[in-house]
């Protein structure tokens, strides 16, 4: 890619310039690659929250550290975007896209009456979607009784509750952040069960010689894990506990007649994946899948739809997919954001390189470090077995597309 101080657009722009929608990561990194090229271009910023910048992998291990919203906020919203001078729309939602127009339908979020209120319109030159994806809640976790931390908001809301002394807490999916969240709750003196339908954590990305170490590692810490199991209700009790119900999918012939079927916990955490809202790629009229998001060029990062061609969009970050996979990792947003920044201002580019990013899971258990593009069934081959290391290779097409490591943890002794 080209890099200059300065760039002189080849696109022209009237007052609307460039709107980006969502406050994330990667809607700021957008704003962030367009500034190092074009201080004057006019940005902005629609977000449904305060849109405060923070990095929002650290919640998952925030609470033990005893760190605070106030410490994990890098900058308000209002001071970032006076210092990006960008025009931000705080506690504002996007209800509609008029493509052909190029015009948004915006109102408050905040207000207490929207079937009654007339909707603002702004119009764009140019349009990214950074809006993310949301938690998954299935209808045995109740949203009113559960809590997410993928939002520092809700974040610190739980992370309020949980001061009040050690606590039980229930987490129900153990991916990566589930697996995460685990241990740091754990460290910060709570009693914690994670629960998932897989046999071991991670099951959906590593395979069973993997996982089955990482299970283990966590076990180990006095972490209560129960695998192969499907959460079928939460019920909030009179004394303000929760009782959180379940069922075991494995085989009928292995007896389950001594194991509980119920537990009584402070909070439950759900950690059941996520998933992105349609409504705005539906009215944009752009090629979306509910499961992965919004399908882009693999080069440019332009939405796919053959009726915005002269007018692109384009999508960033857990929002978009990139040849049916989802793009929900943080390592690729500052190329994904430059990449954006030179195609809107017509700065010569050769395109977007999408690599997948090396994945390290934050427990202290267990190293556990993934490369490539891995899935749990395929042909993974062991390379190196020993007590304290596996490493595992995933062979696709005679190629090797994905290898994880795990490590036993390095004891420092005194």
């Amino acid at each position: 890619m080209t890099e200059q101080n300065t760039v002189t657009a080849k696109t022209s722009f009237d007052e609307n310039g460039v709107v980006i929608i969502g406050a994330g990561l990667a809607g700021w990194h957008v704003i962030d690659a367009i500034r190092s090229k074009d201080k004057d271009i006019p940005i902005t910023l629609i977000t449904a929250d305060s849109g405060d910048r923070y990095h929002k992998p650290m919640l998952t291990m925030a609470i033990s550290q005893n760190k605070r919203v106030a410490d994990l906020v890098r900058a308000t919203g209002a001071d970032a975007a006076k210092t990006a001078n960008i025009t931000l729309l705080a506690d504002t939602q996007v209800s509609d896209i008029d493509a052909a127009a190029q015009q948004l339908h915006l109102v408050s979020a905040t207000r207490s009456d929207p079937a009654n209120m007339a909707y603002a319109t702004l119009g764009y030159d140019k349009l990214v979607l950074a809006m993310g994806a949301h938690p998954i809640f299935p209808k045995s976790l109740p949203e009113n009784l559960v809590w997410h931390v993928n939002h520092i908001e809700r974040f610190g809301q739980l992370q309020e509750k949980l001061g009040l002394g050690s606590q039980r807490v229930a987490i129900v999916g153990a991916g990566m952040v589930g697996t995460e969240i685990a241990e740091d709750l754990l460290k910060a003196g709570h009693k914690v069960t994670l629960l998932d339908l897989n046999d071991a954590p991670l099951a959906q990305m590593l395979p069973a010689k993997a996982t089955a170490r990482i299970a283990k590692a966590i076990e180990s810490q006095g972490i209560q894990f129960l695998g192969g199991y499907q959460v079928t209700n939460v019920n909030r009790n009179d004394d303000d506990t929760l009782t959180l119900s379940y069922e075991s999918l494995k085989n009928n012939s292995e007896s389950t007649e001594n194991q509980p079927t119920s537990l009584i916990v402070d909070h439950v955490i759900a950690s059941t994946g996520l998933i992105v809202d349609d409504k705005l790629p539906a009215a944009a009229g752009i090629e979306f899948d509910r499961r992965t998001g919004i399908v882009v060029d693999a080069s440019t990062l332009q939405a796919q739809s053959s009726q915005i061609q002269s007018n692109p969009i384009y999508a960033i970050g857990d929002c978009m997919s990139i040849d049916g996979v989802a793009c929900r990792y943080v390592a690729p947003l500052r190329a994904q954001a430059a990449t954006i920044a030179d195609d809107i201002l017509g700065t010569d580019h050769s395109g977007y390189e999408h690599k997948p990013p090396m994945i390290r899971l934050k427990n202290k258990a267990i190293s556990v470090m993934v490369v490539g593009t891995p899935q749990a069934d395929g042909n993974w081959q062991v390379t190196t077995e020993s007590e304290d290391e596996l490493v595992m290779d995933l062979i696709k097409d005679n190629k090797v597309s994905a290898t994880v490591t795990i490590k036993a943890p390095v004891v420092i002794k005194p």
